[in-house]
């Protein structure tokens, strides 16, 4: 696995931190960086199913909604924390309910369609036989707007405290609507010691899609729901915005993440033929990463999930049509050419052009390595990053630096640490400290062999720098 994801609509702060503790260790026992990405919980609506029985529901029967908290939840009646539902909803609107929305096996979550409102309660018809299980149910209004705050206060507390003391790497900001919801997280974070904090938008209904550019725009990476988004838009709709949110994504160089893509894992230990081909399709669309929710939560066989998915992955990207991607990118930057883009796609036109065995990146914050992916090259980027000089070496040396692990979640790119006290010491120039490193790893991997070319991307001074290395025999 690539990034570690925190659902903090699931459990407590204690509860997460143990695994956080637990994922450093085994990263320090394997010797690998591990971004950590805290996913906010938005303006979601829960039901807190308080007596811990499952609930059976039976399609025919009526249901109330009610925000009155001191019911017990049962199947004539559940109780949700918001109060303004009757105000939002009418007849014929249709809502689902389930523990994790949605698997696809309508036995764990639940059709309503909406019959009539009365004071603050909503009474709805049951579409569908259903038992919902579990200490938590999501509640989801289709094609309508909750009138709750996309950076809700138990979000704010829990970046201000958990996310701040363990300097979480990405967030994962739940229901964005807007660019105004990134702009506020943005100010948020920054004045909670967390200024490196990358933020992906997480889209999960029609308002985000809505919004869509103006969200790109602001955010560092897209992560697209398709669990909320699959019931809020019709089924025919889903497949073209995930084809285009990715390819717009991959035009500008930010990072897209697909998530709900190997449903049956939580239960069997192969996915379904078509989850495979969607898994392989979004890899040929463009996609940077796929995230597991429920495989790995709850699920019978995580570790076989993320490796089938691996494996399926790996597999689809060596007939990715990446001439065709290269000159999508060419053609949307345009001439005349930023220096740094000129830069980058000629470091990956040389690379093709000598079949070189990887791309070596020099740089401070990952954008220089992040710039080069966007052309998505054949070959790995081994991004060598040197922490800022004043950093101090005991928070970097155990779990490298934020924009290390930050290049984790860009495709292709493979980020090391690197250290210019230890380029001193060794009597090395920076840059040949960088190569050794570099070629150091990449032999211990597979990646380069004897006599294979690599290409160098640094910045010197004010110049962006591209030239070609032989490895020796």
């Amino acid at each position: 696995m690539s990034v570690a994801r925190f659902d903090f609509s699931w459990m407590d702060a204690a509860y997460h931190q143990e695994t956080l503790d637990n994922l450093r260790k085994a990263a320090q026992n394997v010797k690998k960086l591990c971004p950590v990405m805290l996913d906010t919980l938005g303006p979601e609506i829960q039901v807190h199913n308080s007596t811990g029985e499952p609930i059976e529901l039976k399609a025919g029967n009526h249901v109330i909604i009610t925000p009155d908290m001191s019911k017990a939840p049962s199947a004539e009646i559940l109780p949700i924390k918001f109060g303004d539902l009757a105000k939002v909803v009418k007849k014929g609107d249709t809502l689902f309910m389930g523990q994790y929305l949605f698997t696809g096996s309508e036995t764990t979550s639940v059709w309503l369609e909406v019959v009539e409102t009365s004071g603050e309660n909503v009474n709805c018809l049951v579409k569908n036989a259903a038992t919902l299980a579990g200490p938590i149910f999501t509640l989801h209004a289709s094609q309508v707007h909750i009138s709750l705050p996309t950076l809700s206060e138990y979000d704010k507390q829990v970046i201000s405290t958990w996310g701040s003391r363990n300097n979480v790497d990405i967030i994962s900001l739940s229901h964005t609507r807007s660019a105004n919801d990134i702009r506020e997280l943005k100010a948020f974070i920054q004045s909670h010691d967390l200024p490196d904090t990358q933020i992906y938008a997480k889209i999960e209904n029609s308002e985000g899609l809505d919004h869509f550019d103006e969200i790109l725009k602001e955010a560092d990476g897209i992560i697209i729901s398709r669990g909320d988004l699959g019931i809020d838009l019709p089924p025919e709709n889903v497949f073209m915005f995930q084809k285009t949110a990715i390819h717009k994504c991959n035009l500008v160089g930010k990072p897209v993440i697909i998530t709900r893509v190997v449903d049956s894992m939580i239960d069997n230990l192969r996915p379904t033929r078509a989850e495979a081909t969607d898994v392989a399709n979004a890899v040929l669309d463009g996609t940077d990463g796929i995230l597991l929710g429920a495989e790995t939560l709850r699920g019978l066989y995580p570790v076989d999930a993320v490796s089938t998915v691996g494996r399926i992955c790996a597999e689809a990207e060596t007939v990715y049509n990446q001439p065709l991607q290269f000159k999508k990118v060419m053609s949307f930057v345009g001439d005349p050419m930023p220096h740094e883009e000129s830069v980058a796609s000629a470091a990956v036109g040389s690379a093709i052009k000598v079949k070189a065995a990887a791309i070596v990146v020099f740089t401070f914050s990952g954008r220089a390595a992040r710039l080069v992916a966007k052309y998505r090259p054949t070959m790995p980027v081994l991004a060598v990053i040197f922490p800022r000089e004043g950093s101090d070496p005991s928070k970097w040396r155990s779990y490298g630096t934020t924009q290390a692990r930050q290049c984790f979640a860009v495709r292709g790119v493979y980020p090391l640490m690197g250290s210019t006290d230890e380029a001193e010491t060794g009597g090395l120039t920076k840059e040949e400290y960088g190569i050794k490193l570099a070629l150091n790893y990449g032999q211990s991997v597979g990646i380069v062999k004897p006599f294979d070319r690599v290409i160098i991307f640094e910045k010197i001074g004010d110049s962006s720098v591209v030239k070609i290395v032989e490895c020796e025999g």
